[in-house]
């Protein structure tokens, strides 16, 4: 057998020693409240770091809370982030299909006060949290939790950032805007047919009269749902996977937690 030179032992042991050490995500199903309602998620970080981080809650699209977002939550607390998959719904109500699903984020559509109060618990429960640093905060979500996201800022929310992926940008009360604290990033498919161009400009105009700091990102040839790679590949069905759009809108995503969560 082949003995090492002495001198190469020394060297072998710092590299070892130096090597950064591989992101040990956990995830851990959680439950809290609002009011009487119970709800459940999850949370997900890197347990091998032990300082307090910035939290990015994560609101589900109009099937609940699932494991797909349980995984884009995995990708998110791998940057560095406490993630909450947070619960709008209620824990065990989860739509089986569309027509179940648009019954239930009808609710939330119609009833923004309970929408607010069910993403603000899960704001306040993340912020408790003993990995999190509460004055960084940030909100994400997808389609229905897009609006979500935005209405946890217009209820005045202490959230750095909010990003939207293809949701709703409607607003029941448009001068709520002012009370927004954040930058916003709405990351928008070109070509969706739900929430039209009409729908984009109204929502500029509500930031540019609130005085905010926002910012629309708009990928061609992408309809709604451009992150999901479940909803298939047809445009013409108005919501379709996009792999550039969605490669793209995740690095967007990043770029703005990185300054808005930024020490």
């Amino acid at each position: 057998m082949k003995r090492l030179p002495l001198l190469v032992l020394p060297l072998l042991f710092a590299a070892l020693v130096h090597a950064p050490a591989e992101a040990a995500v956990k995830t851990e199903p959680v439950e809290y409240r609002q009011g009487d309602t119970a709800l459940s998620g999850w949370l997900v970080y890197d347990g091998a770091v032990k300082s307090k981080r910035a939290g990015v809650m994560l609101i589900h699209d109009w099937m609940g809370a699932t494991a797909h977002q349980k995984a884009q939550a995995e990708k998110l607390a791998a940057l560095g982030y406490v993630v909450l998959v947070a619960d709008v719904y209620g824990k065990g109500v989860r739509p089986t299909d569309a027509a179940g699903a648009s019954a239930e984020a009808g609710k939330y559509y119609k009833d923004r006060a309970l929408l607010r109060a069910r993403v603000n618990a899960g704001l306040d429960y993340l912020a408790s949290r003993p990995q999190v640093d509460a004055t960084r905060l940030a909100v994400t979500g997808y389609c229905f939790g897009g609006l979500a996201a935005l209405e946890l800022a217009r209820s005045g929310a202490a959230v750095r950032g909010v990003v939207t992926f293809h949701g709703s940008l409607a607003s029941a009360s448009p001068d709520d805007a002012k009370n927004i604290k954040g930058k916003v990033l709405v990351l928008h498919g070109a070509d969706d047919p739900y929430v039209k161009q009409a729908d984009v400009t109204a929502f500029m105009d509500e930031m540019r009269a609130a005085g905010k700091d926002w910012q629309v990102v708009q990928y061609s040839g992408a309809v709604h749902s451009f992150t999901d790679d479940r909803a298939g590949s047809d445009n013409s069905k108005g919501a379709a996977y996009n792999a550039s759009a969605d490669r793209r809108s995740w690095e967007a995503m990043r770029d703005f937690l990185a300054e808005t969560l930024a020490k």
